[in-house]
């Protein structure tokens, strides 16, 4: 009873903390609609863009991959094992797109005429394809995760018709997301002398999508284990070891990409010359990738869900975050006579944002049957003897 009374304490400071960040993040908005951007940000004409779109955009969007990922083996290959799984995975996924989509909104010099997009088309931009990703996917995520919300009410029909539309659904949502994984990568391809050498490569797309590939599963198991200690749902370590395998396997194929293209560009000289850079590198690389493929592959650590969140969020923080914001933000040159470092109101956004984000989180899985069918194998055995009916 004490243990109980302690978890529950602990929630409502951790609800308390997301609360504050939240409502901070919503008066520093309120300042950056009222006075405009140049009051509470650092960025300038040297900067193609700042704190907002590295770390909201191009990791959000990555750390979002878990929707499509664990749809394609549920729906498209068959592995039934890990449907308890997918709900949450595209509750995710929507809330990261939700985060990107405001962020967007947030650093647009004139958001309300985002609208234009649609009727002025330049399909010469990556950002125009960027922006009808972003659009499209949203809308098909809140349509996945739509018969929750059915569930929930107890609307049939509504029901009916998304699971007549479901596969076509998320085909539609597996082309459109890998697409857009794939654009976040070709909008750097045209800054060849703005990104180190040793990050920069015409293969960013192919990299983009194979790493967000990777980060899928991993975001499964970060976010299973998470849920499983604030919420108590149980998630059998069976899903836990095979997700493990699928992110090893393609991290495999991701380190091999990355090094023949090194060896094909002649760059593995950099590693050794090229300081500070090589110091990043190798934080990426040995921390974020080959750290994380040698602990998803040790028996000991697979049987431990403490073992598979630590490899889990060593590719998440090290691999793919600490890769996409080093590309996008620390390598990324500034004009002569400029200087950036985000202002307190930037970091206080992206902060929130993810803040709101988690809240959201909570609030789904708490009124909505996403969690349901994290037990649902669990809580009826196949052998199970049929409950005796009380005599009338």
């Amino acid at each position: 009873m004490q243990e109980m009374k302690e978890q529950k304490q602990g929630f409502q400071w951790g609800t308390l903390i997301l609360s504050a960040l939240a409502f901070l993040c919503a008066g520093v908005l309120v300042q950056r609609y009222v006075f405009g951007l140049g009051a509470m940000t650092n960025m300038s004409d040297g900067r193609g863009w700042g704190l907002w779109i590295s770390f909201d955009l191009y990791c959000g969007v990555a750390l979002a991959a878990g929707g499509f990922t664990l749809a394609a083996l549920v729906h498209v290959f068959n592995q039934e094992k890990y449907h308890p799984v997918v709900r949450p995975a595209i509750l995710t996924a929507f809330l990261g797109y939700l985060l990107v989509v405001l962020a967007l909104l947030v650093d647009l010099g004139q958001p309300w005429y985002i609208w234009r997009m649609i009727f002025n088309p330049n399909i010469h931009s990556p950002l125009y394809e960027v922006g009808w990703c972003v659009m499209l996917y949203t809308a098909v995520l809140a349509l996945e995760l739509s018969p929750a919300v059915f569930e929930r009410l107890h609307w049939r029909i509504p029901l009916k018709i998304i699971g007549m539309i479901q596969i076509p659904l998320i085909i539609v949502g597996i082309v459109i997301s890998t697409g857009h994984q794939n654009s976040l990568g070709s909008m750097l391809l045209i800054m060849t002398h703005s990104i180190d050498p040793l990050w920069y490569t015409p293969i960013i797309p192919a990299l983009y999508f194979v790493s967000a590939m990777a980060v899928g599963p991993a975001m499964v198991i970060f976010e299973g284990t998470l849920s499983g200690a604030v919420f108590g749902h149980k998630i059998s370590q069976d899903i836990f070891t095979g997700l493990g395998r699928i992110v090893s396997g393609i991290l495999v194929v991701y380190l091999i990409m990355r090094l023949a293209d090194m060896a094909v560009a002649g760059h593995f000289g950099m590693i050794i010359h090229s300081y500070p850079q090589n110091i990043y590198w190798l934080i990426e690389i040995i921390g974020g990738v080959v750290l994380p493929i040698i602990l998803f592959n040790i028996p000991k650590i697979q049987q431990s869900k403490k073992g598979m969140f630590i490899a889990a969020l060593l590719y998440i923080v090290l691999g793919l975050s600490f890769n996409r914001f080093i590309m996008s933000s620390v390598w990324l040159q500034i004009r002569p006579g400029y200087t950036y470092f985000p202002s307190w109101q930037e970091f206080a956004v992206s902060i929130g944002l993810v803040a709101w984000a988690l809240m959201m989180f909570q609030i789904a899985m708490r009124l909505l049957p996403i969690a349901g069918h994290h037990g649902e194998e669990e809580a009826k055995p196949e052998h199970a003897a049929p409950e005796a009916t009380p005599a009338s």
